[in-house]
């Protein structure tokens, strides 16, 4: 299902259906590759690198002279490209020669006598060698770089690493839509005293479908039919049949079930929802779309609202995904960049942030975003600049906090940047105190704006992330379709599981899949094994889920992973709570979090290339008697089991099961499963045993994703 050579089909946000062919080759960055087979004594790094005073982070491979460095490629490769130099930073005076050398030993590029300030344009045509060397010779000691540094593959090719050399893949799993209604969306909702309510309820089934909400506690009107009760205007619900959107205010704390009736001629369905109001907010982890993915520095209003239309016509809407349309970077003003349709003043004449000139009317996005029933999301710095050099929150916070408000935006992705240029304070305080800024200045608003930290997992956030206002965090920097980006981002988890809770959740960042900027829109450039174990593992993270491709153009694997219902009611299950790594055996790993029906969702994660049977020894874990199991990308049951379940997994893949006790605790009532522990994760505390995992940090640092973070912004 990988090969680009697929006839894919999409709808656009106009609700025609186009088809298309498309064949392209793919680019790899060179942190994909094997670098360890260096001659020289110094080994290579990957690293910043200064070139010609232009810091590079991403493809970034730093060595010192001699340097020569020997790349296995497989089969496929058919172009390398960097941008190559001395460093800026070198404390060796001299030149440097770069070279690129065939395995045979020819000079495919060559340039003498390189020194600092001096930028090379690499392209080298490698088509049908094996391997490349990468030579960097001169001054002993000299710093270099390569970077930008990738190596392009012909279609249906992959560098040797790749999990496809040696596992097969798994295809589309998730079966077709039923005709019959069903519906999907969180059980719980969030919301503040008085403060806007924006609902949209999501059902699957043949159309046409009628929904109706009603409630014992709060008047529903229609809006054909009834006006807002001015007596009660902050204490009532307008429900759009139409548009099955949901809104109104409550004005008094408290519990309101609303039964959600849909009905088509296949049947009917019924689901309860209740809205809890008082002071959490995202009682269950966001959902949506963000745009730095799909579009980076050169999105526009346009884009958004094609991203709004396009969960409609996709259908993802119904599957929950209409939760926030996301913003993010280069919505305001850069004088710093040559693009004129980022310049103007940064703030007017009272101090309030302008938005670019591709985003002519704030106000009125927010409003066509709302119509749909989905909620409007923005993103800023509390520095002086974001990412990219746009204006930031600095010294601004609470009028930005409340211009965002009176534009009627639901959220705000606040993203650390250049704020450690302005940082002060020791320890914790340092990472505190802008969050918590902006975090009061949000909650004085009139309505509610969700709380996002990016601040890549410094400072041990997820110890005071929620104390600050957040409602959620992220836990590293960011995370693109690369396994060892992925796999990183799983390995934090298990640090910071134990944080999240209903309205504080652990953010492992956006998802990689589909076409994005960052593979040239050729689709993922994870294995499809790994976009399962991706989808996976953010679910049982209990993490939010924001789609980050460009919405116009999907195949059908991407949409058949982002539109499983059982594995996003993982996610989005009202207990809260993060899976932990319950057994960790070097090659495979498996996860479990408990659900609010009693049952237990565990992944069984296979961290090796190869195929793998995978052991979950039940009754260590203190799982007794005989619980049911369903796999919930296929959405089937696979029977009852006992003391042992095992299962044969392929490379780099994870398999997603709920285990369901019965006797009246889960649905199906054929099993006597009890749990004899607290909590299923108490198996990740301590070293009692080989079997259980260690719950500590990883003997990393964040160093590398902060850089990383920086010029992802800077590069696009």
């Amino acid at each position: 299902m990988c090969n680009c050579k697929l006839l894919v089909v999409f709808i656009l946000a106009c609700l025609h259906v186009h088809t298309f062919a498309y064949s392209a080759d793919v680019r790899y960055e060179i942190q994909n590759f094997d670098t360890s087979n260096e001659a020289g004594q110094h080994k290579p790094t990957y690293r910043a690198v200064c070139i010609a005073r232009k810091t590079y982070w991403t493809g970034a491979l730093s060595v010192t002279a001699p340097s020569r460095l020997t790349i296995p490629l497989g089969s496929g490769a058919i172009r390398f490209e960097a941008t190559a130099g001395v460093d800026c930073k070198t404390a060796v005076d001299g030149a440097a020669d770069f070279r690129v050398i065939a395995p045979d030993g020819k000079v495919l590029w060559e340039k003498k006598g390189i020194r600092k300030g001096t930028a090379l344009d690499v392209h080298v045509d490698i088509a049908g060698l094996d391997s490349v060397v990468l030579e960097v010779s001169g001054e002993d000691g000299i710093q270099a770089g390569w970077a930008v540094a990738n190596f392009t593959y012909e279609d249906g090719s992959y560098p040797p690493n790749d999990v496809r050399h040696y596992s097969p893949q798994l295809g589309i799993l998730t079966p077709p839509e039923r005709p019959e209604p069903r519906i999907n969306g969180p059980v719980v909702y969030g919301v503040r005293p008085g403060h806007p309510i924006i609902y949209r309820v999501p059902v699957t089934g043949e159309r046409p479908v009628k929904v109706k909400v009603e409630s014992e506690r709060l008047k529903v009107l229609s809006p054909k039919s009834e006006v807002l009760s001015p007596d009660a205007p902050h204490s009532q619900l307008l429900f759009d049949p139409e548009t099955r959107v949901v809104t109104g205010s409550v004005k008094e704390p408290g519990e309101y079930p609303i039964a959600i009736v849909a009905s088509n001629s296949k049947g009917e369905a019924r689901k309860q929802l209740t809205i809890k109001v008082g002071e959490k907010i995202s009682l269950t982890p966001a959902m949506g779309w963000c745009s730095w993915n799909a579009y980076a520095r050169n999105v526009t209003a346009q884009n958004i609202k094609d991203a709004a239309d396009a969960l409609d016509a996709t259908g993802l809407a119904e599957h929950g995904w209409g939760g926030y349309v996301n913003i993010d970077d280069y919505w305001q003003n850069n004088n710093s960049l040559p693009d004129e349709a980022l310049h103007g003043p940064e703030r007017n004449a009272d101090g309030i942030v302008n938005p670019n000139s591709r985003f002519p009317d704030m106000k009125g996005l927010a409003d066509y975003i709302h119509a749909k029933g989905f909620k409007a999301g923005l993103y800023s710095s509390p520095g002086p600049t974001t990412c990219g050099g746009c204006t930031g929150s600095y010294r601004h916070e609470e009028q930005d906090a409340k211009t965002y408000a009176e534009w009627g935006f639901d959220s705000l992705k606040h993203d650390w940047c250049s704020y450690a240029s302005v940082a002060d304070g020791e320890g914790l305080e340092r990472g505190m105190k802008p969050y918590r800024i902006m975090g009061n200045a949000l909650r004085a608003q009139n309505r509610d704006i969700l709380f996002s930290l990016c601040q890549y997992g410094q400072f041990d956030v997820g110890v005071w992330g929620a104390k600050v206002g957040g409602q959620s965090w992220r836990i590293m920097g960011d995370v693109h379709d690369r396994w060892n980006l992925v796999s990183h981002a799983i390995d934090k988890l298990k640090k910071n599981w134990r944080y999240s809770e209903p309205g504080a959740w652990n953010d492992l960042d956006m998802l990689c899949v589909g076409k994005m900027f960052c593979n040239d829109y050729t689709g993922s450039r994870l294995a499809p094994n790994e976009q399962y174990t991706h989808l996976s593992m953010w679910a049982l993270a209990a993490s939010p889920l924001l789609i980050s491709c460009d919405m116009t153009k999907f195949d059908e694997f991407t949409l058949s992973l982002l539109r499983n219902d059982e594995v996003i009611a993982i996610d989005q299950d009202p207990l809260g709570k993060a899976a932990a790594c319950i057994v960790d055996k070097g090659g495979y790993e498996i996860w479990a979090r408990p659900l609010a029906d009693g049952s237990i969702a565990v992944g069984l994660f296979n961290k090796g290339l190869k195929e793998s049977e995978i052991v979950f020894d039940m009754a260590a874990a203190g799982m007794e008697g005989k619980w049911e199991v369903r796999d919930c990308w296929r959405q089937i049951d696979e029977g009852a089991f006992s003391g042992v379940y095992k299962k044969s997994v392929y490379g780099h893949a994870t398999h997603l099961v709920r285990f369901i006790p019965g006797n009246g605790n889960g649905e199906r009532g054929t099993g006597n499963g009890k749990l004899t522990v607290r909590d299923i994760r108490d198996n990740a505390e301590g070293r009692e045993t080989g079997q259980r995992a260690v719950a500590v940090a990883p003997k990393t640092t964040d160093c590398e994703w902060c850089d990383r973070k920086i010029y992802g912004r800077n590069s696009k």
